[in-house]
């Protein structure tokens, strides 16, 4: 009996790491494709040639790849994975399956402080006038999470309080970067809905070199906490019981996701429901056995937003569309179908 449950136990695991791979595979292709479209197609050997060797190819084919295509193509990458592990973390800490940095209102108060920069010209840390906008957009979001943090604390992480908080705080910043809209320039206004959009085109190698370091350091931290993490889904009496210090874990856990939410928004504007629908989407390839679910949500994350940004360029020839309009597209129905889930016993 035993040795039939360890090979039913290798079985799926074995199964876990064939979709974690393959999942791997299809980043890094659907990575090649976002660097090949656009207005300007280039052929998979191009590509090679001037990443591996750009002396060999064309000084516009090299510039194409390496100042536009390479770094927002990564971007979309990291930002993806970023917001997708963010929400993961956010619905294991909170047992809420509609938390993510969108819908708990992260991404509009990031949207307020780049507002604020764009329209009034106010830095919270007057030192950073050459990054203004992204200071003020991380600033906020970050202060967003604290709040969350506190009203999720004092509620016990009651689901149904923090859904009614975040909606509080949607509204709040929404409104608030409604009314510095309102008193804007038309050239301020204009800065501030293509910053609302969302979109990779701001991408620079030092934007993405941050980005990415916040991400890489932040992975083996959670990783460390796997195993406590899937612990959380018994129950905190359960929890408890198994020796995790459950307020501790949910600490460090909401403080690690606020600033890889933080790093991935500040720079790329307001980037909807990739937080939503990758850990959702994970959750029913591999579960909610951490070691599996954290990197395939970051991997789902990547793919979706990689493929959105594939999307930008193709829906309208000659157009790339700002990736947080094709984003929002995937919300819809993934909403429509999570409630039909969730009257099923989904959660």
């Amino acid at each position: 009996m035993n040795h039939r449950a360890e090979n039913l136990y290798h079985q799926i695991t074995g199964r876990k790491y064939t979709i974690v791979f393959s999942m791997g595979i299809a980043a890094v292709l659907i990575l090649l494709a976002d660097i090949a479209i656009g207005p300007a197609w280039l052929s998979i050997d191009e590509i090679f040639l001037a990443v591996f060797s750009p002396d060999s190819v064309d000084p516009t084919t090299s510039t194409i790849v390496w100042k536009l295509r390479l770094p927002i193509a990564l971007m979309a990458i990291v930002v993806g994975a970023s917001l997708a592990i963010a929400g993961a973390e956010m619905q294991t800490i909170l047992g809420n399956p509609l938390a993510s940095p969108y819908t708990l209102g992260v991404s509009a108060s990031a949207g307020f402080g780049a507002a604020l920069a764009l329209v009034a010209g106010v830095s919270v840390f007057p030192s950073g006038k050459n990054y203004i906008v992204p200071i003020n957009a991380f600033f906020f979001a970050m202060l967003t999470c604290l709040l969350m943090y506190s009203v999720a604390k004092k509620a016990k992480f009651s689901s149904e309080t923090m859904v009614l908080a975040g909606i509080a705080i949607l509204f709040l910043f929404q409104s608030l970067t409604a009314l510095l809209q309102y008193i804007a320039s038309e050239q301020q206004l204009q800065a501030v809905i293509f910053w609302l959009f969302g979109n990779l085109f701001r991408t620079t190698w030092q934007k993405l070199g941050i980005s990415s370091a916040i991400l890489l350091l932040t992975i083996p931290l959670l990783a460390k906490d796997a195993w406590k993490l899937t612990t959380l889904r018994l129950g905190d009496e359960k929890a408890e019981s198994l020796g995790v210090n459950v307020e501790r874990l949910r600490l460090k856990t909401f403080v690690l996701v606020s600033i890889l939410t933080g790093a991935a928004v500040c720079f790329v504007g307001t980037i909807g429901f990739i937080g939503l629908a990758g850990p959702h989407i994970a959750r029913m390839l591999v579960g909610e056995d951490q070691r599996f679910f954290l990197p395939v949500s970051a991997l789902t994350g990547a793919i979706l937003l990689s493929s959105a940004s594939v999307l930008s360029k193709l829906i309208v020839p000659g157009i790339i569309l700002p990736i947080g309009i094709i984003t929002s597209f995937i919300g819809v129905p993934f909403f429509i179908s999570l409630m039909f889930k969730k009257r099923g016993g989904y959660w």
